[in-house]
This record gives C-alpha cells, sequence and structure tokens, in this order.
C-alpha cells in the first residue's frame, strides 16, 4: 500500500501539479499509512474519520496552478465557480477556507469532493482507494486553470480587466509548460492484430500524458480495425492502459460492454464517418478555454452551451460543438463525427479535443498537440495588449 501512495505522489509531480513533496496522501486500514510524515497527518486523519472515507490527499499546487488558485480563492467570496465539463459532472464548485480547520475542512468535504485552503492548498478524498483522491485533486487544477484564463478572456471584451488580474496573468503566462512537441515517434500502422493494436494504443495514451494534453484519467483513446473498435475502459489512466482496452465488434447490435468508455458512441461514429482508424480525445487547456470565449451577451441559451449551441463556431479553423458524453439526445456522437469529416478536429465546448489519423496514432496526435499549440498562441494574442 506504501507504494501506491508513492506512486500517485509521483504521478502529481509528473504531471506538474505539485512540487516534489507537495503532497501529502493518506489511507486508513488497521494502520494509516502516509505517503510522508508531515505535521497535517493528524488532522487530516481526523477528516477522513469525520467524513468515513479511506483516502486523503492534501497538497499545495505547483506553479502555475499555486498563483491561479489562490487569485480564485482571494476573490471568489467563498466559493469558486468553475463552468467546464469536468466541474459540472465531478465538482459543481470549490468551497474556499480561510484557515485549516479539521472540523471545517470535513464539513466541507461532506458536501463537496474538494476544499481549497487559503494560501495552503487543496484537500480531496477517495472513498476507498488515492487513485480517487488523485483524479479529482487534478480536475481542481484543471477547473481552476481554464477558469482563470476564461475569466479574463470575458474581461478583455468587456475591457474590464483590473490590476491585479492583469498582475496574475502575467506571471502565470511566464510559468506555463513549455508547447507540447508537434511529433512523437509512435508505432506506425495500419494494424490488424490485437497485440500490436493494444501496444499503439498503450504508447499514444502515454505520450498525451507525458505531454499533458489530458488530466488524470480523463479522455480515451480507440483504434478500429474492421469489425472490431478498441476502446479505453471507462476511468481507465492513459498512461496505465495496460489491461484497461476493450474490443467491440461493430457487427454485433448489442450494447457494448460496459467497461468501454462513456464516449463510445461518438469514437464509433467518428471511425464509420470519417475512413480514419485511430481516434484521441484529449483535454489541452487552452483549447478548451477558447471553447468557452463567446462574443455573445445575450444569447438565450448562455447557459446550456454545453449541450446545445445555435451558432456556428470555429477556433483556429477547428469547430466547436456542444454536446455531452454517452449517447443520449444531446451525446456528442450526434455533433463530433459529422464535423470531423471536413476538419482537423473538433473542439466540445468546455470538455476537450477530438482529434483522429488515417492510419495509426502519428496523425492524430500530431493533429492534437498542433491545434493546441494554436489555441495558446491565439490566447495570447488576444490578451497580449496586456502583458
Amino acid at each position: 500500500m506504501q507504494n501506491i501512495l508513492q506512486k500517485y505522489a509521483a504521478k502529481l509531480v509528473r504531471a506538474g501539479l505539485t512540487e516534489t513533496g507537495g503532497a501529502l496522501i493518506g489511507l486508513r486500514g488497521v494502520q494509516t499509512l502516509w505517503s510522508r510524515e508531515g505535521e497535517a497527518c493528524a488532522a487530516l486523519e481526523t477528516v477522513m474519520a469525520a467524513i468515513d472515507k479511506q483516502a486523503i490527499l492534501f497538497a499545495e499546487p505547483a506553479e502555475p496552478y499555486r498563483t491561479i488558485i489562490e487569485y480564485l480563492a482571494e476573490t471568489s467570496g467563498g466559493v469558486i465557480e468553475p463552468r467546464d465539463f469536468e466541474t459540472r459532472i465531478f465538482l459543481h464548485d470549490l468551497p474556499v477556507l480561510q484557515e485549516f480547520d479539521p472540523q471545517a475542512v470535513a464539513a466541507a468535504l461532506k458536501q463537496r469532493r474538494s476544499v481549497v485552503i487559503a494560501g495552503r492548498g487543496v484537500v480531496t478524498f477517495g472513498k476507498a482507494r488515492p487513485e480517487a483522491a488523485f483524479v479529482i485533486y487534478s480536475s481542481v487544477c484543471f477547473a481552476c486553470f481554464v477558469k482563470f484564463f476564461s475569466d479574463t478572456l470575458y474581461h478583455v471584451r468587456r475591457n474590464s480587466v483590473d490590476h491585479r488580474r492583469r498582475s496574475v496573468l502575467k506571471k502565470v503566462l511566464e510559468r506555463l509548460d513549455p508547447l507540447p512537441a508537434t511529433a512523437g515517434t509512435l508505432m506506425n500502422g495500419p494494424f490488424t492484430a490485437e497485440g500490436r493494436i493494444l501496444s499503439a494504443m498503450e504508447e499514444a495514451g502515454r505520450l498525451m500524458v507525458d505531454c499533458r494534453l489530458v488530466d488524470s484519467s480523463f479522455g480515451n483513446i480507440s483504434y478500429f480495425a474492421d469489425p472490431v473498435l478498441y476502446i479505453s475502459t471507462k476511468g481507465g489512466a492513459l498512461d496505465e492502459l495496460h489491461g484497461r482496452i476493450v474490443p467491440v465488434s461493430l457487427a454485433d447490435a448489442a450494447a457494448p460492454t460496459e467497461r468501454a468508455s462513456t464516449e463510445f458512441p461518438a469514437h464509433r461514429d467518428i471511425v464509420l464517418a470519417t475512413g480514419r482508424r485511430a481516434v484521441l480525445h484529449g483535454h489541452p487547456k487552452f483549447a478548451v478555454i477558447l471553447s468557452m470565449d463567446c462574443e455573445k451577451d445575450d444569447c438565450e441559451g448562455r447557459d446550456s452551451c454545453h449541450i446545445r449551441c445555435p451558432q456556428e463556431r470555429f477556433v483556429c479553423d477547428i469547430p466547436v460543438v456542444a454536446g455531452e458524453a454517452g449517447a443520449g439526445p444531446f451525446g456528442l456522437c450526434h455533433t463530433v463525427p459529422p464535423a470531423m469529416r471536413d476538419h482537423r478536429g473538433v473542439i466540445v465546448y468546455g470538455h476537450g479535443l477530438f482529434t483522429a489519423g488515417k492510419h495509426d496514432f502519428n496523425e492524430a496526435f500530431e493533429r492534437l498537440a498542433a491545434i493546441e499549440n494554436a489555441c495558446r498562441r491565439e490566447y495570447i494574442r488576444r490578451v497580449n495588449y496586456l502583458i
């Protein structure tokens, strides 16, 4: 169990979400185990007992997340309210406490899956495993990043950026990750043998995580070898896909296995609509941020942009569509595949980016990285007068 705690502490560092030693992860059992010793262990154990959960994570974010989260905590009025997909599905909102009081932390975590402690960090939990706490912490960092940059564009359009926001913007732009490489040395296809398909998917998944084009266990990946679509499982971390890929025969009218990614209908319809075999779905931040930047203030559907939008919108020549996960009436399978026919990729409002390659994942990855790089450059162009 100690190795599991060390594993997730190390993953946080590799993802750029904490500095080395910046996370404290605990797991309750006969004896509570910790990823490292820390003065907060006793207080966190009190919290775990109060909320009746087995795993807890308390971490100070690395830059630029630290500056962003501290700014949002300072200016939020007690609750940070992001509007991206992950917040709607997993977080709802982020309560803010001004000090680390175990009783107050426990009370907040009984209502929400995370709590921000101003000037200290973020606390999340897992019902039974540290993986869930890792996922939620990663989602908090992603959601706050997207909110800060998205809100800044909102104020840019209204010429209402104050001095404090401007100074924070300058600081965090200086601390962004380098732009991801737009070319990977991935396996060359097409693939027919199952072993080769699985290896290619595992390799592409690791590269997406290494290049920070997806956060925590989100995103998904598939490969079509007619008539079978191989797809990552629900909640399968893309850098740990071994044993987490399922084959689904498209010749079988039966519903896919429950293990298949919720995005299976979108992946299926993309390969059938485009003839491309390799599909990637990542959550690159600036593509998501720009997807939420809208010129229309008086739109009647302002609060339902994520499920339906009457406007035809593009970001860097890439279509932006609405849609939810799954095959419901507002499912992505109805919006993404048609848009993929004539474009390098498709951005889903507040959610992520789909790309596809004809024979293997090289083309799909190159498009994913190139679109994200273009979106970051476009964002900086829009705020350039502030910096």
